[in-house]
């Protein structure tokens, strides 16, 4: 097997060993970055110096006995993550020359563990889109199929940990931004419960929703960046105060006398891709022959799930993205010499345009006379989708259902119909809204070879049970061990 193959384990082991080091693991990896990255364009930023300055650091403290999981790995971090002394961009042009004088809690934590952080990707412009295509600088392809979408807004982060450019990402998933492109490119992705990982230092699109989660090539790996980056900090007033059980500890056991979730709704839905279904109804075989029950569950507000979305996240969005405004950071229009055309034309020219139309929807649903009608309202029909997740835990222990409603899509297929784009998010949406944790696995492909991912929704900070889920499915199957021919 080749360095740049390596999961995150399997290299841990051997540098424990002291049979590789992490500066021939990061020149490795520096290497194969060089050797695809022209063909499937995930990477904003490459900080190659810096990241064998860390490689070495790495080497040092490993050669004094303290190698940590994540010493000397290789990863990459989705680019609205904060670090210091690295541009962050947002995928925007208003912030193309920003670079953040702190690191985001995530990052700290990740330089204290020991990794390497070889730079930043791709994504949808300030993580507003299902496909990357909304980038302000490039479009990332899929590896698996370079005319495909990789998924979005995490989508540079899914395309690199299945391009073997890093050996593990850094995302963040407000609408189902880390599962959905996990499935599209055949890698575990994860979003934990809101509150169990700090964000901040992440740049905000929706707070009530965004939440930073990894993307790996197996779930063992998913579970170690997940001990890595979860834990209470007193600098995200949503950051929950509980102790970090061990992710990696809890993959053992069995599934036996575990009862999981059908939703009778996700089953029925319009425009579900008959082979996704098929994919999802074998991974739910697989598991029942691991020892768990199969019941029907129901998640009655899932109608309403898409509109709900798209008037508290835009409405968000417009309060959170004021504040690029051209006077104290990212892009200013200096043609204007009037304050109030110098805004509009900054913002005309900085934004593009999903984010300027998710800007002008949010603002109006915010405005006098329509709050309660479109924001008060979709805030109540929240609680009955929380609600809906309630009960249905009551009688499971996790639910099943498909990521997304089709494999990966052609590049430019729906980018000029944004109501299919939006659907595309049909099934990861609600675990924002009720801010439970869900995890993509891969657990099939399509007749093109094209990736599908089977999706596990839990309860409230029960990360343990999704993993342990995903574990055993993946044990017992080898989707995850196929690599794209790049």
């Amino acid at each position: 097997m080749k360095l740049h193959e390596l999961t995150i384990q399997a290299a841990h082991e051997l540098l424990q060993k002291k049979e590789i080091t992490s500066l021939e693991l990061t020149r490795a990896m520096l290497d194969r970055i060089d050797a695809v990255e022209e063909k499937v364009n995930a990477f904003l930023t490459v900080s190659a110096e810096a990241a064998i300055e860390q490689a070495k650091a790495a080497d040092r403290a490993i050669s004094g006995g303290n190698c940590q999981p994540l010493a000397g790995i290789p990863v990459a971090i989705k680019d609205l993550i904060c670090i210091e002394g690295m541009r962050t961009t947002c995928a925007s042009r208003i912030l193309e020359n920003f670079i953040p004088p702190y690191d985001a809690h995530v990052i700290g934590k990740l330089k204290q563990a020991g990794a390497v952080i070889v730079g930043k990707l791709n994504m949808d412009e300030f993580a507003m889109g299902s496909s990357t295509e909304n980038s302000g600088f490039k479009l990332t392809r899929n590896p698996w199929a370079l005319d495909r979408i990789p998924g979005g807004s995490s989508g540079g982060s899914a395309a690199a940990v299945a391009a073997d450019m890093c050996i593990g990402a850094i995302g963040s998933d407000t609408g189902g931004s880390i599962r959905q492109p996990a499935s599209h490119c055949g890698v575990v992705g994860m979003k934990p419960t809101y509150g169990r990982v700090s964000r901040f230092g992440l740049v905000a699109f929706a707070s009530s929703l965004d939440q930073i989660g990894p993307l790996t090539k197996n779930v063992t790996d998913c579970s170690l960046m997940m001990n890595t980056i979860a834990g209470h900090d007193p600098a995200d007033s949503t950051s929950v105060p509980m102790d970090v059980p061990d992710y990696n500890a809890a993959l053992a056991g069995d599934l036996n006398g575990l009862t999981v979730g059908i939703p009778k709704e996700y089953t029925t839905m319009e425009g579900l891709d008959s082979e996704v279904a098929d994919a999802v109804q074998n991974a739910v075989k697989v598991i029942e022959g691991l020892g768990a029950k199969q019941i029907a569950v129901s998640l009655p507000n899932t109608e309403h799930v898409v509109a709900v979305y798209y008037v508290i996240a835009p409405s968000e969005a417009s309060s959170n993205l004021a504040r690029y405004d051209g006077v104290k950071y990212g892009y200013r229009d200096k043609e204007q010499d009037n304050l109030i055309e110098m805004y509009r034309s900054t913002r005309s020219k900085g934004f593009g345009p999903e984010v300027q139309r998710r800007i002008i929807i949010g603002t109006y649903c915010l405005s006098a006379g329509y709050y309660d009608a479109y924001y008060g309202k979709a805030m109540q029909v929240r609680t009955l989708i929380m609600e809906d997740f309630k009960k249905a835990f009551e009688s499971c222990d996790v639910i099943l259902a498909p990521v997304a409603p089709t494999p990966a899509f052609k590049i430019g297929e729906i980018v000029d119909d944004p109501l299919t784009m939006y659907l595309s998010d049909i099934f990861t949406l609600s675990a924002n809204l009720a801010g439970i944790p869900g995890i993509s696995v891969p657990c099939g492909f399509s007749q093109a070879g094209l990736p599908i991912g089977l999706q596990i929704l839990g309860k409230h900070f029960d990360e343990k049970k999704l993993l342990r889920v995903a574990y055993h499915f993946e044990q017992a199957t080898d989707f995850h061990k196929k690599k794209p021919g790049l």
